[in-house]
């Protein structure tokens, strides 16, 4: 009974987890928690130095028997290596075959290349080498060291508690002590579902706004006090108090990523549920709807959505009301594309996906006497804003906007018709890895949705196609359903890491994380989202000696990482961070050469970008580490004039990009992040469309007439285009002229077998 009994609960526990198998974030969703063996590849050694028992441990050894003979030492090692006992016993004791070989190598060099060992080992491998022992008497002293060099081995259980993230519901006790009330507003864009929503908000004693952008919670932010509603204004890089005195308002308007969870509110409104699946910032959306202390939750956004806050709300108690909105205004899919940019209208608004097709259309549309504003993802909020106001503006002579899906939350349009210059775009999957794909529905809807605003001078919406071939297939995308949200992202939090490194107190914060992927656990409703971008990070700031609270703060930080000098300057940031040496004013001035002028070409405006961005950077720290990062105010208002300059840059940037061309040895406009391929079909029809009648034009690309033309379209680049001139020069040399019909190369080909029989 007393004796046997918490021995069998031990055995019941020990069963349970070691059946608790890791979970990997690659098929961390939809499986229902299934388990399966670790990832042990993320499992790097610890190394050890031999002869780590000293000269005094080596005369005991040899006192008591002999000195060891080395090479019967390595004899003997080396059939222990071989032994199938050997392997099923480190198997049980977690070592696969890839730790068995990595723990034998070592302890093998271990004990060859120390000049002592300890009495014990000594003992044992002299018995062994002189036929009184048995090589598997090695085992303990052979386990002892491979959990010296792996130390999770000694520890998988605890790991796999500390990783496990199947009842997120549990980890918001202050949420789960009270009973809320969750309200879906479900509709398409422009139904006025977030409009009810923030009424609720204001109307409540206190509230939290969280939106997705900082331009949403800023228009929060104006509404709430314009309406005489007291509220703050809470982003990464911003904090504005409504009152003078900097006492905390009853109502706050944030990015998702900011919002407390401990505050208790009124009312709560998280807006843009749909991104909950997103696979990069997706966790912020289920913190927020698991984690919010309010006694209201409303939730705007795509009714793709509904099922799974029905059943995330299940798990904890709580119901959801669903209230359904329709589209306010009319929105057309019209039957013909523009075809040519000579048949804009006021109003008009071309979507395109890479910044070559942004300076490549806008340049195209001032050719033609017209005024166009700019709008895409990395201008500062300020620029956007500004653009946006000049667009809208019924006496301003810009009635054209070339936009990238930016505008597709965040800014309030006065648009006409939505023209798609492409249906393709440049995507980032679950796994981190680049795509160029179709555009989804509920991308399209997000977008298309802008024309037709309720409350502008247009009262219906139109949206098309700027090339024929793709309007069909454009319509088909709109006319199908969006596929539901399957599930909700989680993120490991800075207290899980802290215990995953309390254990494995040797490893970098890199493989901290890839560990603690490869050993979560979730069930279906959730994944673990991507961390390729915190990754990038510790990895390039891992040779600087950081704690792990501020190493782990510093790899979360917003930045673009295919920005050469926003990286860079982050590496600055923490090494001067380690050093103790506070980043004044007047450092980043020095390291960003500020003032700066007005931009004379795109790359000068590229880089002003990428200033911006570091001035983000450095507020973003400033409220994380206020001591080391003191001029919050000064860089404000510096952040403010580069705004200013920016906007000059973008009001003149057709100027921009005819400097960049005549530039000497320039002819791309700018770099992508993604290759401009397309996919099978876009190809395809672009090859009909656009090169079905210019052979003659292709045999003389090489002087540059199409090629630029193409280049400057984003159609072609650099890369593309050295392999068309190879592949030209190739059938030149062969007597072939232009590029022949498949039919012509088999026929070719099949003369060439004949001349050779």
């Amino acid at each position: 009974g007393s004796v046997t009994r918490p021995v069998a609960w031990a055995q019941i526990e020990f069963t349970w987890l070691l059946n608790q198998a890791p979970f990997s974030s690659s098929a961390s969703s939809g499986d229902g928690g299934a388990s399966r063996a670790p990832d042990t590849s993320l499992f790097v050694p610890v190394p050890l130095k031999p002869g780590l028992g000293g000269a005094a441990e080596e005369d005991v050894g040899a006192e008591l028997t002999r000195p060891l003979d080395k090479g019967e030492v390595l004899k003997n090692l080396n059939k222990f290596y071989k032994r199938k006992e050997i392997q099923r016993l480190g198997a049980e004791n977690g070592l696969d075959a890839r730790l068995f070989h990595q723990a034998f190598i070592s302890f093998r060099k271990y004990i060859m290349e120390s000049s002592s060992v300890s009495a014990d080992l000594h003992i044992i491998l002299n018995d062994i080498c002189c036929g009184a022992g048995h090589v598997d008497d090695l085992f303990p002293f052979f386990l002892r060291h491979a959990k010296q060099i792996f130390p999770m081995l000694d520890c998988m259980d605890d790991l796999r508690k500390i990783s496990d993230l199947r009842l997120p519901p549990n980890w918001y006790p202050d949420a789960r002590a009270i009973q809320r009330k969750i309200i879906f507003h479900a509709g398409p864009t422009n139904s006025g579902k977030t409009y009810h929503a923030i009424q609720r908000f204001l109307s409540a004693k206190s509230g939290v706004y969280c939106g997705p952008l900082k331009l949403l919670a800023h228009e929060i932010f104006q509404k709430s006090n314009d309406a005489n509603v007291p509220c703050d204004l809470v982003t990464g890089e911003e904090r504005v108090f409504a009152n003078e005195d900097a006492r905390q308002a009853p109502h706050v308007a944030c990015t998702i990523e900011m919002c407390s969870t401990n505050t208790p509110y009124e009312v709560a409104v998280i807006d843009e549920i749909q991104m909950i699946r997103d696979p990069a910032r997706g966790w912020a959306w289920t913190r927020a709807l698991l984690g919010l202390c309010a006694e209201e939750i409303h939730v705007c956004g795509e009714p793709a959505a509904i099922d799974l806050v029905t059943e995330l709300m299940y798990t904890t108690g709580e119901e959801v009301e669903v209230r359904n909105y329709k589209r306010l205004t009319p929105l057309t899919v019209l039957d013909y594309a523009l075809e040519s940019l000579d048949n804009l209208r006021p109003g008009d608004c071309i979507v395109c996906f890479s910044k070559n097709d942004i300076y490549s259309v806008s340049r195209q549309i001032e050719a033609r006497g017209l005024e166009c504003a700019v709008i895409y993802g990395s201008l500062p909020p300020g620029t956007k804003l500004e653009q946006a106001k000049k667009f809208n503006d019924p006496d301003d002579p810009c009635k054209i906007l070339v936009a990238t899906d930016a505008i597709g939350m965040g800014l309030n349009l006065c648009i006409r018709r939505i023209i798609f210059n492409s249906i393709v775009k440049p995507t980032v999957n679950e796994k981190g890895e680049k795509e160029i794909d179709t555009i989804t529905t509920s991308q399209a809807l997000q977008i298309a949705g802008r024309a037709g605003r309720f409350g502008s001078s247009f009262k219906q919406g139109e949206v098309t196609t700027m090339h024929r071939e793709d309007l069909v297939q454009l319509k088909e995308i709109l006319s199908d359903a969006v596929p539901p949200v399957k599930a909700a992202g989680l993120h490991p939090t800075p207290e899980q890491i802290e215990m995953f490194a309390y254990h494995l107190p040797d490893a970098t914060l890199s493989n901290l994380i890839d560990i603690f992927v490869s050993l979560s656990q979730v069930d279906g409703m959730y994944f673990v989202c991507n961390i390729d971008d915190f990754k990038f990070l510790a990895d390039m700031i891992q040779h600087i000696p950081l704690n792990l609270r501020s190493r782990y703060v510093f790899c979360t930080a917003p930045l673009n990482r295919k920005e050469p000098f926003v990286c860079t300057t982050l590496l600055k940031f923490a090494r001067q961070f380690s050093r103790n040496e506070p980043l004044t004013f007047d450092w980043l001035c020095r390291h960003t050469k500020w003032p700066l002028a007005a931009p004379k070409n795109i790359k000068e405006l590229v880089h002003l970008e990428a200033v911006h961005d570091v001035f983000d950077l450095y507020l973003w720290l400033s409220y994380r580490f206020m001591d080391m990062f003191p001029d919050a105010v000064l860089v404000r208002d510096i952040q403010k004039k580069l705004d200013d300059i920016i906007q000059i840059g973008v009001c003149n940037i057709t100027k921009l990009i005819r400097a960049s061309q005549s530039a000497p040895g320039t002819t791309e406009v700018v770099s992508e992040d993604f290759p401009l391929s397309r996919t099978q079909k876009d190809a395809r029809n672009l090859r009909s469309s656009r090169l079905g009648s210019r052979q003659e034009d292709l045999k003389s690309y090489g002087r540059g007439s199409l090629a630029n033309r193409l280049l400057r379209e984003g159609l072609l680049t650099q890369e593309m285009l050295r392999q068309l001139e190879s592949e030209w020069q190739d059938q030149h040399r062969n007597g072939r002229y232009g590029f022949g019909s498949k039919r012509d190369d088999q026929h070719s080909s099949k003369e060439t077998r004949k001349k050779r029989k």
